[in-house]
């Protein structure tokens, strides 16, 4: 698997992953839906840089440029509820992708720190032949992107897959490129530095979904 790590230069990006970091900062859930949303246009543009792209002819009203678009159909694909607002991002870029959406939680059966994944509704286009952009915020343990991986490409076959996270941690990054395939590139914001005892990304920002739209029952 290729790893993209992207606040290792510096730009405004690190500006907006302190801003959803902070605990007085992210209580504007507005802010913080609209800063998750930036970073997703920053690494919408990174990953476009990697695509391949054709040539084209534009007509202007002076006369023709010779320019380049990108070759393969993009189809991005959130993992709900905490990726829509990255998906989001990546969408205001590559804005005549089509959208998928798959839903993803862990499910704790003995109401302990113990959970397996559950994927119920899964809402996604033909993705043969075409780019997937793959996102959910937070790569914690790596298990619900490898499961909704799985569920995808049991019925697809993309010709290049990238998956975009915000925040990671080395056991996520470590499980994908365990049970992922070598051509699949990530792109992670940030990388943090463990889980603790609940499986939560430690210094991490809390859980997306919540701070996004607010706390589930």
């Amino acid at each position: 698997m290729h790893i993209h790590y992207l606040s290792q230069n510096n730009s405004v990006l690190n500006h907006f992953l302190a801003q959803i970091r902070d605990i007085n900062v992210q209580k504007d859930t507005m802010r913080f839906r609209r800063n998750i949303e930036r970073i997703g246009e920053i690494m919408a543009y990174e990953i476009s840089k990697t695509l391949e792209y054709t040539p084209v002819s534009i007509t202007t009203p002076l006369g023709k440029k010779e320019t380049e678009f990108v070759k393969k159909p993009v189809v991005v694909c959130s993992i709900l509820r905490a990726g829509l607002t990255l998906h989001n991002g990546l969408l205001n870029f590559f804005d005549d992708a089509d959208s998928g959406f798959v839903s993803a939680y862990r499910y704790h059966p003995n109401n302990d720190d113990e959970f397996i994944i559950q994927t119920q509704y899964q809402a996604v286009p033909n993705l043969t032949g075409k780019t997937l952009l793959l996102a959910d915020p937070m790569l914690a343990t790596g298990l619900s992107l490898e499961a909704v991986f799985k569920n995808l490409m049991a019925t697809n076959k993309p010709e290049e897959i990238h998956i975009a996270v915000v925040i990671a941690a080395p056991k996520g990054i470590a499980h994908l490129q365990q049970t992922l395939p070598d051509n699949v590139h990530l792109w992670v914001a940030d990388k943090d530095e463990y889980l603790n005892s609940h499986k939560y990304i430690v210094p991490g920002l809390g859980d997306a979904g919540d701070l996004a739209y607010g706390e589930r029952l």
